[in-house]
């Protein structure tokens, strides 16, 4: 499976951006983030049918993981941003349904988009 995440930039503290990952097939999808100099974390997964989700306690209340499958795409949106949001976003996928939450369940990788919240 091939994984494409779109959609960082710059924004003030509070901002909103949504990030977008093209991935076709049955696969969970999850989007991780990797600030500087510290580890790849889990920020949000998604099962195929996209009644199942898992939002991490750090971003719960102010981004929400969603998809269309019809488009083949998997949608971060990310409101309230804070300067502890800033990091390389990816999105991944595994091949079954559970929504894993360690970067070693995954294995397919997209590159990343960066993400920079000033203050």
């Amino acid at each position: 499976v091939q994984l494409q995440a779109f959609g960082g930039g710059l924004v003030q503290a509070g901002g909103s951006l949504r990030l977008s990952c093209a991935a076709s097939g049955k696969y969970v999808v999850g989007w991780f983030r990797q600030a500087p100099g510290k580890e790849r974390e889990i920020v949000a997964a998604i099962n195929w049918s996209g009644a199942g989700t898992y939002t991490a306690t750090s971003v719960k209340g102010r981004f929400t993981i969603s998809r269309d499958n019809a488009k083949n795409t998997v949608t971060l949106q990310m409101n309230d941003l804070k300067p502890e949001d800033t990091a390389v976003y990816y999105c991944a996928a595994r091949g079954d349904s559970y929504l894993a939450r360690t970067v070693s369940a995954y294995e397919y990788w997209g590159q990343g988009t960066e993400v920079t919240v000033s203050s």
